[in-house]
């Protein structure tokens, strides 16, 4: 049985009314008495009911975060920014994974407001402006975070994905490359398109044509999407010398498909993925990629929430919409190299 207030003033020697106000640093309570009553719910292990806090405060100092996939090793370090942030601020997460299902995601989002979270941060995950209506209908403040249609909320924080595409592709064609392929994910929405969108870019203002068939996407991000990318591009007529993956996950993948076939990177071609998950700097050969400033995003995205609790709610709603787009690195590793070696 957990240990009450009731107990503490068994032990104490006090009503329980003393009790409660003493843990709460009531001046009226004399400063011999408190500590006593401290004392006592020390020796018998009272830990405070962060419910019975809720309903006495109306303030759960919980926020809501919800991501797309727990699988997905791209939200760790977003998370750990939120999480450092909302514990200093003294909040505390509550999480769930809505995996692509938007009506699973506003179940989500209902259950929370339930809980009295204080505010939602929602991670990557493709909405429509209707949606986004609907969730602003639950009366907390909401921020997104890579969203694919970021500028359609009124809080929102996102990578220049156009400006990462470019500076990886730009890269490439330093080192000589004129055949360059992109494999993306098409069902990654905003995200895969302005990646896509950086590369053809990027070869434009270098004078660099591929044919359409260098262009090649697959329904998902993962290693197992990578492998059947390096499929495709090994069967092509004229393979190309160098890849520019949509992820790193999907880079993984490619590099597998590769070494199966033969093909060693980067002396055969090169790779290239996006994100700087934590395993890319383990592969072998380790992965050039795009560093997303993700612990930042998060960190960001957990000041804005807590930002907007601070204001009232005529202010909030007042408040020109916070839109966000932050810039990254690129990490050059070992996985490309110049086409001269090629």
């Amino acid at each position: 049985m957990p240990i009450t207030i009731k107990d503490i003033a068994r032990q104490a020697r006090v009503s329980h009314s003393t009790v409660s106000r003493a843990l709460h640093g009531s001046p009226l309570i004399s400063k011999g008495t408190t500590g006593r009553i401290r004392q006592a719910a020390l020796e018998l292990g009272y830990t405070p009911s962060a419910a019975a806090r809720t309903l006495r405060t109306n303030r759960s100092q919980a926020l809501g975060v919800i991501i797309r996939n727990v699988a997905d090793p791209f939200f760790s370090d977003i998370l750990q920014g939120i999480e450092e942030v909302a514990q200093t601020s003294g909040y505390s997460l509550f999480m769930a994974a809505s995996d692509h299902d938007h009506s699973q995601e506003q179940d989500i989002v209902e259950a929370m407001v339930e809980r009295r979270v204080e505010g939602i941060i929602i991670c990557s995950t493709p909405m429509t402006t209707e949606q986004s209506r609907q969730l602003a209908l639950f009366g907390v403040p909401i921020v997104m975070v890579n969203n694919q249609a970021a500028e359609e909320y009124r809080y929102s924080i996102y990578h220049d994905d156009v400006d990462g595409s470019r500076q990886v592709t730009r890269y490439l064609v330093s080192l000589g490359h004129t055949r360059i392929a992109y494999l993306g994910n098409n069902a990654a929405g905003r995200s895969t398109l302005e990646r896509l969108a950086g590369f053809q870019q990027e070869l434009v203002h270098a004078g660099i044509s591929i044919p359409a068939s260098y262009i090649y996407e697959v329904h998902g991000g993962n290693a197992a999407d990578g492998l059947a990318g390096a499929d495709y591009f090994l069967h092509l007529p004229e393979r190309p010398t160098a890849v520019v993956c949509y992820n790193d996950m999907m880079a993984v993948g490619v590099m597998k498909g590769f070494h199966e076939a033969g093909i060693k990177v980067p002396e055969d071609i090169s790779v290239t993925g996006f994100d700087n998950i934590l395993f890319s700097d383990f592969t072998n050969p380790t992965l050039t990629t795009f560093d997303q400033p993700k612990n930042f995003i998060g960190a960001e995205a957990a000041r804005l929430v807590l930002g907007l609790l601070k204001a009232d709610a005529l202010t909030t709603l007042a408040a020109e919409p916070e839109i966000r787009r932050l810039r990254g690195r690129l990490l050059i590793r070992q996985s490309t190299s110049s086409i001269a070696r090629i």
